[in-house]
């Protein structure tokens, strides 16, 4: 909601990746001094869970990962959510941290009714762009789309959503599936 061209450019630093290697969480792979597109800071975020790509957003978005979580919980309340609060960007865990199965189910909606958000949520993989410090680009997956086993009710194609882990919540998803 707050980006407005997704082509735009925020410089990836090591005051960005470090906490997230400090804390064990998910990486997408930028790197100090990568000059990083919204787009593929947007992929970097939901398909491999990476908290480099929710800090740079979120100091993008709001000059920092705090400010980003009051936006986060400003959000919550426009959306009716009444047992979540935010934090972080990340999704690591927080004492204050917290959800609802509804209430994630609401956030999903909410985000598949945004046309970019829908796209990012339901993509597999992605490549980001070529650059100095990652020449090939980076190959992101989907940690959603690599749990889905040919297994699901019948009738239903889960289109996206997005998963989490933390050591407290142990494994988590949120799915969006369309039927017949």
């Amino acid at each position: 909601e707050h980006i407005e061209d997704l082509e735009d450019t925020f410089e990836v630093t090591y005051a960005i990746t470090d906490p997230g290697y400090l804390q064990g969480a998910s990486m997408a792979g930028f790197k100090n001094k990568e000059q990083v597109t919204m787009r593929d800071l947007l992929y970097g975020c939901i398909l491999p869970s990476g908290a480099d790509a929710t800090a740079a957003l979120a100091h993008v978005v709001a000059g920092s990962e705090e400010a980003f979580a009051d936006l986060m919980n400003q959000k919550a309340e426009e959306l009716g959510l009444e047992n979540t609060h935010f934090s972080n960007a990340s999704g690591l865990h927080q004492d204050d941290f917290y959800t609802t199965p509804k209430d994630m189910a609401l956030i999903l909606m909410a985000a598949m009714e945004n046309e970019t958000c829908r796209m990012v949520l339901c993509e597999d993989s992605y490549l980001t762009n070529k650059t100095p410090q990652n020449p090939d680009g980076l190959q992101l997956y989907s940690t959603l789309f690599s749990r889905m086993y040919g297994n699901e009710p019948e009738g239903a194609t889960v289109i996206g959503g997005k998963t989490g882990y933390t050591y407290e919540a142990k494994h988590t998803m949120a799915s969006y599936a369309e039927g017949e």
